[in-house]
């Protein structure tokens, strides 16, 4: 089913105005004058350990103010349950197989098209602050799609082993220190900022300071009890962001997206953690968009992803799509319009890659698993096993009982996606990746992404 075209070219007719209104523009103005964009991503965070998803403990109350006076997407996952992959397919709006980053340790392809480039022409500001190593540069290729690539590493979380990443409160303080120098040129040109904070992440610490507040008792913490723990930490640091920023900048509109690159599981499915399985766990992110008096508050239930993101942006500002975006604009759904359905195509793949001995087939040797989410439902295929499996989510969400046999052949959709990927890692392996240092392999070995 498509969008009717009236209704499709009014959204987005619509889009182009808000963008214009939204920064004193009048019809004929020139140049329009863009809003701020602030994305903000969480590591592993699940959306039901969150307030807007109906948790009961009081984790997130700055997170789902957010969410609340905006348009919450409640049906969202991301592409691959990965930091890097799922990450660049954000950026770039194309799925893991074809920027090539299937496994933590491989950076995307170089000459993508992504947001940050795409912007950067239009003459924002593009700035990335990012709290999680595994970020960096020689590992993910992204440094050179942002004018100002900042990686923070000043805590060493795994056992006081590795220095891998940075506390939320460090990485905010950097945030608005930067925002704070950098004011004088804010004033006149837009700007696209991406902060990544890595809480929840594992190993999951305990933060006391909200442990009375969500009912924990710290001699009796469950790893679920500090995974709650740590959402309530960066929820303080996402509420510090916000403040800081309205702060610095008053009078200049601000549109925000939030979201995570993917789930985390405990025990579901025999799984603990992420990256390995194609299941709800870890495939569920929250996602919304917040642009007081331009995005009305709500909740969709349009099953979209991760690619989405950026061509939706492009959308609400009044901007073009680029041809090789393989998400949606979702343009239509702020008008209230449906948007197409889409099947979503979701992969899995092994740990990171240790060597240049280990570079070939690297992406093809690592797929492990392959799906389909449509229609209420979620398809997948173990390649190792070669079984299927197949759930309504809707009338079992927790993905208790499959519906097929799972030795019986995969739908048309699901061989679809399962040969569109197989084609995009045998091409993408033709660019070998680059040996990791010893640093970062017994870090990536620390977080159980090496094989």
């Amino acid at each position: 089913m498509s969008v009717p075209p009236r209704p499709a070219a009014l959204a987005r007719c619509l889009a182009t105005a808000l963008a214009l209104t939204a920064n004193g523009a009048s019809v004929g103005a020139q140049p329009p004058r863009y809003p701020d964009v602030l994305v903000i991503t969480v590591d592993t965070l699940r959306p039901d350990r969150l307030g807007a998803w109906g948790h009961a403990r009081p984790t997130s109350p700055a997170i789902d103010a957010l969410l609340g006076e905006g348009l919450r997407f409640a049906e969202a996952r991301t592409v691959e349950p990965l930091t890097t992959p799922a990450l660049a397919s954000l950026w770039t709006s194309v799925p893991p197989h074809v920027h090539g980053s299937t496994r933590n340790g491989l950076p995307i392809r170089s000459g993508l098209a992504s947001l940050p480039r795409l912007l950067g022409r239009r003459g924002f500001r593009t700035a990335a602050v990012l709290g999680n190593w595994t970020l960096k540069d020689q590992l993910s290729g992204l440094a050179g799609e942002w004018q100002h690539y900042e990686l923070l590493t000043s805590r060493k979380r795994w056992f006081g082993l590795f220095k891998d990443e940075a506390r939320g409160r460090d990485l905010t303080d950097s945030v608005l220190a930067w925002l704070a120098d950098s004011r004088t040129e804010s004033a006149t040109r837009p700007l696209l900022l991406w902060v990544h904070y890595v809480e929840p992440h594992a190993p999951y610490r305990l933060q006391a300071d909200f442990a009375p507040r969500l009912g924990i008792s710290p001699e009796r913490a469950t790893d679920l009890d500090r995974y709650d723990s740590e959402i309530a930490a960066v929820d303080a640091e996402v509420a510090r962001l916000l403040a800081g920023w309205r702060e610095r900048s008053p009078e200049r509109p601000l549109l925000t997206v939030f979201l995570a690159d993917h789930g985390e599981a405990f025990g579901e499915h025999g799984e603990h953690g992420h990256g390995r399985l194609v299941h709800e766990p870890t495939l569920r992110i929250p996602l919304g968009f917040h642009w007081p008096g331009r995005i009305p508050a709500g909740v969709a239930h349009d099953a979209v992803s991760t690619l989405d993101v950026a061509p939706t942006l492009l959308g609400l500002l009044g901007l073009p799509a680029h041809p090789s975006f393989a998400g949606r604009d979702l343009a239509p759904r702020f008008a209230g319009e449906p948007v197409a359905e889409r099947p979503i195509c979701v992969q899995a793949h092994k740990g990171a890659v240790q060597s240049v001995q280990a570079a070939a087939r690297a992406r093809r040797a690592g797929l492990i698993e392959a799906g389909v989410v449509a229609a209420g439902q979620l398809e997948a295929l173990a390649l190792g096993r070669g079984e299927r499996r197949l759930y309504d989510l809707q009338a079992d969400p927790d993905e208790r009982r499959s519906l097929v046999d799972p030795k019986s052949p995969a739908s048309e959709s699901l061989t679809a996606c399962l040969d569109a990927i197989r084609a995009g890692l045998t091409a993408a392996d033709q660019v070998p990746p680059p040996a990791l240092d010893p640093d970062s392999i017994a870090e990536l070995r620390a977080l159980g992404y090496l094989d």
